[in-house]
């Protein structure tokens, strides 16, 4: 599954899933936790069961309510019967919740079908970002690995997780940081998060560039007019996709050497990975 951009739709506003399928993201995100009401969670599994139960053409992902409430099961079993592409588990404290979120499944389905793989977001607490290293154990049942800059924050009591000009405090740096390399180290996607202004198109180009530089290979969007900027900017290049190419054949062509000079220059074996993985995302 391709996953350049998620973009997030509110549950209870079923009115904008068509929009929201039709904006180009690579998978829809249905959320049924922060953005609805307590009152209106009930509306908001209706609503995602319905989508569910038509042909869609995208990849919906559902992100449901956290394990340390009462609202899951009801969640999953609303939403299951529908064959969900994924799960997004919110205020993740490692491989142990992951498992939690397999039993509840399996409990829901009787193991009668295959489940949905799970996508945590993985550093909303402070007890979450010790157990970034542990999501290695549970491979075979992720999606992807993310982080938020909201919730962590709001749960120290910290006054924000940015500076003035938007970029991360060092905190925030640091755990934005940690997630990418337990997200390697799963050998999963990893996803950066969530850019929340909609009215600086520029920014946002550069947020996205800086992430995929760092590593991510993909990013949540907020609303459909970020989903364009998201997907060209995690995209390569056919430049980018030409010096991969080179690369790739030039050690094709000799067989058993560790190093070679190409255009001037020295490249190695990690040249050639990062070859490889640019053609595997063109």
């Amino acid at each position: 599954m391709k996953l350049r951009s998620l973009l997030f739709v509110p549950a209870d506003r079923p009115e904008r899933f068509a929009k929201a399928a039709a904006s180009g993201a690579d998978a829809l995100i249905l959320d049924l936790e922060d953005s609805v009401a307590p009152e209106r969670k009930r509306a908001g599994r209706e609503a995602i069961a319905a989508w569910l139960a038509n042909e869609r053409k995208v990849p919906t992902f559902v992100r449901v309510n956290p394990l340390d409430g009462d609202l899951t099961t009801d969640d999953l079993g609303a939403i299951l019967p529908g064959r969900p592409d994924g799960i997004v588990l919110p205020k993740s404290e490692g491989s142990q919740c992951v498992r939690r979120l397999v039993a509840l499944m399996e409990a829901q389905t009787g193991g009668r079908c295959a489940l949905p793989p799970i996508l945590p977001i993985a550093t909303e607490t402070p007890a979450a970002i010790f157990q970034l290293g542990t999501y290695r154990e549970v491979t075979e049942r992720l999606a992807g690995l993310t982080w938020g800059a909201e919730d962590l924050p709001a749960a120290i009591g910290a006054a924000t997780s940015r500076e003035e000009d938007g970029s991360y405090t060092a905190p925030y740096e640091m755990v934005r940081s940690l997630c990418l390399f337990g997200a390697h180290a799963a050998q999963t996607l990893a996803l950066e998060t969530v850019f929340p202004r909609i009215d600086a198109p520029d920014a946002l180009a550069a947020y996205v560039a800086r992430a995929r530089r760092d590593g991510f290979t993909g990013m949540m969007a907020v609303h459909p007019a970020q989903v364009e900027t998201i997907n060209h900017g995690f995209t390569p290049s056919e430049a980018e996709v030409a010096q991969a190419r080179t690369i790739v054949e030039a050690f094709a062509a000799n067989p058993g050497v560790g190093a070679l000079k190409l255009d001037g220059k020295m490249i190695d074996r990690p040249h050639l990975v990062q070859a490889r993985r640019i053609l595997d995302q063109a």
